[in-house]
């Protein structure tokens, strides 16, 4: 009876019987489990030499079993890891767990030995067509999620790992407790149960750190630093292949014996289902033929065959959801082999890992060797003195710590004193190139891939971008074809919500439309969005129209302001079907926008991609329309929205007026330049036929000023406002300094409650602090206003002037507090050229200098395009005196 409840049942080992066996050069007495830590470069090269000695038949990995499929892969010479096996569900990419492997993972190692000795190798884990049922709600989850025992903890600030115990505690599950090791993840995409097999609500459930429990029995507080003293720096401590083991699973089965399943409540289905794999195989290869690499804290429960019948855990995984899953190879990095976010296995020093099972030896010579090049590439002094004493200072201290070798912390700690002398700015530049690493994993083309992942590769490589894992900064010329390819491509793959490049702003300071400025660094979750993105169809141009027609038509709910950014995007992808289709939604939307605000917040994008239309040679009419229409409808709607708002209300509609203040005068450009013109708008609508005298650009814009005009004088409209449209009127040279003036002294009365004054000084004034500089009147009706503030408001009017104050530059600042230390020249008036020499202010000159500035008045005419003036230095010509501010603005 017992022999028929466990059929096929075998008693495997922890690697004593097999140690014997092995060590007499005779065949092993059962299937050899060999407990890992992954991603340990200590725990792959005892795999290696206990793979080596034991040379089994066949060879267990945990890992879902879909992956047998495309396990062979890994032989290939263009499979260059960090690399990870990729599930997703089929009708759901999104929902996806990863496997990552680096060179040094214990799993990658034997995966390579078996396949290119002709070994089979086959998967045991939970088959992720399940896991990935279980793990619904959680997506991009790492599919190694074993316990820091198994993996590691969080980095110190050095850049070694620390343990959760004396560091700041990961997010757990309510009802959850931590034993002293910490919070761990441990499950393949998700540590969540199958529904139906969570535990009961109130039971709090007590998560096992073995690695800390381990090294608190050794007397340790430091987990990663006893893994590195009792492995990683122990070489050629001995010569049973076996031995580490044997040991690690003596630990193991220690702690399991008092800790049961330590708070890994998945785990046991995980672990039924490997000892369900392990009896077939054995019962195919021979118990002795058979190989198990697997997580250290599971070799304890596959050991238990005798003790656990088939039935029992063929009655655990009875039930269990499941989802169609597809497997392949992904790319992986060393950042995110670092990450830990629901990565239980992640480890915080993958490049140094990486370093320490490289190095046939000398590793900390080596290190400090790597360390000096990446310094002399950035121009740092460092000579090889340095590396020796820096090599020196790291044995010492690991003398004076106790340790057998220098690790990670001791090596940091010699660098910061001898390579950068004390400076933690080339430490930080150490931490990201070299102790986390900047290598990107490569997939062989035969790796399956659906569709669009192969039209993106090919489109990569036609426009020359190849993905790295580093950040860097990619700029474009848009007149240059290569380059208007890659920002269409760039542009199509945002879209899709594959996020490998992101604008950004030009180093150069370039603002011209031919320039755009990217950040590239690509990821491996953008994999699985590009394996998202394909139900939108085989090709990158294909799935971007079809996602943009879509997200138009079938997205109602959106705000006027999406509507616009969508039609923008599809513009700077050229896009021109999907185009099409936007347009017709956003002129219908628009037509029954009530919403000033709405209407505001949509314009600016609408008027950027007029703009762009110009350089990338796009049919711009039907954009104008819509933007003239629009912008005539903000003119109008603005006045009354902007009547009787609160502070909070003010506030945002000041930022909806400045941003449709900008759209207008880039829609109105050319008609401010030259009498008649018609600007963009003009342009876009005569291409239509359809330019009208009341939305031509002179039209457009003068009725834009007369709006701002009359906001200025209503009582009615918040002082923030009013100030605003003071001030920008004033920019535009439309109001005369003394109207100015006026209107300061009105809103700044001693009738004026003065609050209100307050935020009409705020909104006049944010446009910067330069025109009270140079225009004293302006700023003695300000100090004498501020002056006059009772003693009861001043409390309430200081937060708004530190804030208006607060945003100017430090020089402008200075500049103010020396006019008013000066006091006003005159009763407000301007004050007489050298009156601040003879005070002898600093900073204060007799007067301009003509001759000096007509060069530099000059340059700035060619500049902003105007032809050269018939006037004398600063504005006067024949009639006389000219104004000031218009001279300077050409």
């Amino acid at each position: 009876m017992r022999a028929s409840a466990h059929e096929g049942a075998v008693a495997p080992t922890t690697c004593g019987p097999a140690r014997d066996a092995v060590s007499q050069g005779g065949p092993a007495a059962g299937p050899l489990l060999l407990g890992v830590r992954h991603h340990g470069p200590g725990s792959a090269r005892a795999v290696r030499a206990a793979l080596e000695a034991y040379e089994p038949r066949v060879l267990l990995i945990e890992g879902p079993p879909e992956g047998d499929a495309v396990v062979g892969l890994a032989g290939e010479e263009a499979m260059v890891p960090p690399v990870a096996l990729l599930a997703h569900a089929v009708n759901e990419p999104g929902r996806a767990a990863f496997w990552p492997l680096a060179e040094f993972s214990p799993e990658w190692v034997a995966i390579r030995w078996a396949v290119r000795r002709g070994v089979p190798v086959r998967f045991i884990d939970l088959p992720a067509a399940h896991t990935l049922a279980m793990s619904e709600g959680l997506t991009m989850s790492e599919g190694e999620g074993e316990p820091p025992g198994e993996g590691e903890g969080e980095p110190h600030e050095d850049g070694e790992e620390k343990p959760h115990s004396g560091g700041e505690k990961e997010p757990h599950r309510e009802g959850e407790e931590t034993v002293p090791g910490g919070p761990h993840g441990g499950g393949a995409a998700g540590d969540t149960p199958p529904e139906g097999r969570q535990r009961a609500a109130g039971h709090q459930e007590i998560r096992l750190d073995p690695l800390a429990a381990l090294a608190e029995v050794a007397g340790y507080d430091d987990p990663e630093r006893w893994w590195e003293d009792a492995v990683e720096h122990r070489r050629g401590g001995h010569h049973d292949p076996l031995a580490p083991f044997t040991a690690l699973g003596e630990a193991m089965t220690e702690l399991r014996a008092v800790h049961g399943d330590g708070g890994h409540s998945q785990d046991l289905l995980r672990e039924a289902h490997m000892r369900l794999r392990l009896r077939e195989a054995a019962k195919e290869f021979g118990s002795a033929g058979t190989a198990v690499v697997c997580g250290a804290w599971h070799v304890p429960a596959l050991a238990e065959l005798e003790q656990t019948a088939v039935t029992a855990d063929r009655r655990l995984l009875k039930g269990l959801p499941k989802v169609r899953a597809e497997v392949t190879w992904v790319p992986w990095t060393y950042r995110r082999l670092a990450h830990r976010s629901g990565y239980g296995a992640g480890i915080a020093a993958p490049g140094w890992y990486g370093h320490l099972f490289a190095a046939p030896d000398r590793p900390v010579e080596r290190w400090m060797t790597k360390v000096a090049g990446l310094l002399r590439e950035q121009d740092h002094p460092v000579s090889s003195a340095h590396v020796i004493e820096a090599v020196r200072l790291a044995e010492a201290l690991a003398v004076m710590r106790g340790r057998p070798l220098a690790g990670l912390t001791e090596s940091t700690d010699a660098m910061r004193a001898v390579l950068c002398e004390g400076s933690d700015v080339p430490l930080a530049l150490i931490r990201e190139r070299l102790v986390v690493g900047e290598a990107l994993g490569e997939v062989p083309e035969g790796a399956p891939a659906v569709p669009l992942q192969r039209d993106v590769e090919r489109r990569q490589r036609a426009v020359r971008l190849k993905p790295v894992a580093t950040e860097r900064e990619l700029d474009l010329d848009l007149r240059k074809d290569t380059d208007a390819a890659r920002s269409r491509l760039l542009h199509r793959l945002r879209l899709l919500g594959v996020e490998w490049g992101v604008p950004a702003h030009s180093r150069a300071g370039s603002t011209g439309t031919f320039r755009e400025t990217w950040r590239l660094r690509w990821e491996p979750e953008l994999s699985v969005r590009v394996a998202e993105a394909a139900l939108w169809g085989t090709t990158v141009y294909e799935a971007a129209t079809a996602k943009a027609c879509s997200r138009a038509v079938e997205a109602p709910a959106g705000t006027l302001a999406d509507v616009t950014a969508l039609a923008e995007h599809c513009l700077l992808a050229h896009l021109p079907e999907a185009l099409s289709v936007v347009m017709r939604v956003l002129a219908d939307r628009a037509a029954l926008e009530a919403d000033v605000g709405h209407l505001a917040q949509a314009l600016p994008a609408l008027v950027r991609s007029l703009r762009y239309g110009d350089v990338r040679g796009t049919d711009a009419g039907a954009l104008a329309e819509v933007a003239g229409g629009m912008a005539a409808r903000v003119r109008v709607g603005l006045p009354p929205a902007c009547a009787g708002l609160g502070d909070e209300g003010a506030r945002e509609m000041r930022g909806h007026l400045d941003a449709a203040h900008r759209a207008v005068r880039l829609l109105t450009r050319d008609a401010s330049c030259a009498e008649g013109g018609e600007g963009l708008l003009g342009q876009g609508l005569a291409e239509e036929g359809q330019a009208g005298e009341d939305r031509s650009g002179a039209g457009l814009l003068s009725g834009w000023r007369g709006m701002l005009r009359t906001l200025a004088g209503r009582d009615r409209i918040p002082g923030l406002l009013r100030g605003r449209c003071v001030r920008l009127l004033l920019d535009e040279g439309c109001l005369a300094g003394e109207e100015a003036e006026r209107l300061m002294s009105l809103a700044l009365s001693p009738g004026a409650p003065p609050g209100e004054a307050a935020a009409w000084v705020e909104g006049f004034l944010s446009g910067g602090g330069m025109l009270l500089v140079h225009d004293e009147r302006l700023l003695a009706l300000v100090d004498r206003w501020l002056t006059g503030v009772p003693a009861e408001a001043f409390t309430d009017v200081l937060p708004l002037l530190r804030r208006t104050f607060g945003q100017f530059e430090s020089g402008v600042r200075r500049t103010l507090g020396e006019l008013v230390r000066r006091g006003p020249a005159g009763d407000g008036g301007r004050a007489e050229p050298g009156a601040g020499a003879a005070e002898g202010l600093p900073g204060f000159g007799p007067g301009l200098e003509a001759a000096r500035a007509e060069p530099a008045l000059e340059t700035v005419r060619l500049l902003l395009g105007g032809a050269r003036a018939k006037t004398g230095a600063f504005g006067e010509d024949e009639s006389g005196p000219v104004d000031e501010r218009r001279e300077v603005r050409i």
